[in-house]
């Protein structure tokens, strides 16, 4: 008798990026190479003198800083930081294993989204891997708190992502997304969503050495009551949609998919990482389980961009 069995994937060749980090200003080049089977998500980076440090397997432990991105250790004074989209492109269209190489100290802002990083990914396909799929089920609600933000993981028969936001700006104001995970709808939803940020406070954070490479190519400018780009949004709420891309990425450092609903309200980088950190304070807090013991995921992994295959994700076995 055959059965469904939802297996690892990885791309199947590795695609290559450069351009510039959003804070340093610095020149960046990123490559994402096929990962090992069980090998999640690994970091390696280029050095100065031409040699590559040893990859390892991020997850929420070596995440060092998130101010306004989210930086990741790799051990004697070498870090890698912005990698939040990067992340998300990965985690949103359903890739298991990856080797991210960077060369440089900051991931390449590209256009502000996770856009350019789904295509090119995309472009190259996905390879099935033998081992079956796992997800991280989340068993009991987990809560960390800043005055009125919040962000909690909590028990859902499906992956989801509930994001709200709440700016004293006219231009943002309070925006909600219920996103309900697919590899489709966060390739068409969520993927292009830009990153965002204030004029009145670009210079402050340039004196305080970021956003040194923000431009109207790669960030939504917002002044006084208006949008500063040329072309205006992609979307009506784009702000909240980067926002819920930015917590793709970001719990993607819990090493495997979330099984679970996720709630922020006035989130960002320093809380999703609080909310990992708590949840692996317990194992009662969650369990590892095989993607086919949940039949609703099966039905959103077989939801993909008209460009990939389902077959990466199913094979039949006897």
């Amino acid at each position: 008798m055959k059965s469904n069995v939802v297996r690892q994937s990885t791309l199947t060749r590795p695609v290559e990026f450069a351009g510039i980090g959003v804070h340093n200003g610095r020149p960046s080049r990123l490559i994402i190479e096929p990962g090992a089977i069980d090998s999640g998500y690994m970091l390696a980076r280029k050095l100065e003198n031409g040699t590559r440090t040893e990859p390892l397997r991020i997850d929420y432990s070596r995440v060092s800083r998130t101010s306004l991105c989210t930086v990741i250790d790799l051990g004697n004074s070498v870090h890698v930081a912005t990698v939040e989209h990067v992340l998300a492109a990965l985690s949103g269209l359903g890739i298991d294993n990856a080797l991210i190489t960077v060369e440089g100290e900051e991931c390449p802002i590209l256009d502000g989204s996770a856009r350019p990083f789904v295509e090119e990914l995309l472009d190259a396909g996905m390879t099935v891997q033998p081992q079956r799929k796992k997800f991280l089920r989340i068993l009991r609600t987990v809560t960390v708190r800043d005055n009125d933000a919040f962000a909690m993981l909590e028990p859902y028969n499906g992956r989801c992502f509930d994001v709200e936001i709440d700016f004293d700006s006219k231009v943002i104001g309070r925006q909600r997304m219920i996103f309900d995970w697919s590899p489709r709808k966060f390739h068409d939803d969520v993927a292009s969503a830009r990153t965002f940020g204030f004029v009145a406070q670009a210079k402050v954070l340039r004196q305080a050495g970021y956003a040194l490479g923000s431009s109207l190519e790669n960030s939504i400018a917002i002044e006084a009551d208006k949008i500063a780009n040329p072309d205006g949004l992609r979307f009506h709420d784009e702000f909240v949609r980067h926002k819920l891309l930015d917590a793709v990425g970001d719990l993607a450092l819990a090493g495997t998919p979330i099984y679970g609903r996720f709630r922020s309200y006035k989130g960002g980088h320093g809380l999703n990482a609080l909310v990992l950190k708590s949840l692996f304070a317990s194992d009662q807090n969650y369990e590892v389980v095989e993607a086919d013991a949940l039949p609703l995921e099966m039905d959103a992994l077989m939801d993909v961009p008209e460009r990939l295959d389902v077959q990466p994700y199913l094979r039949s076995i006897r």
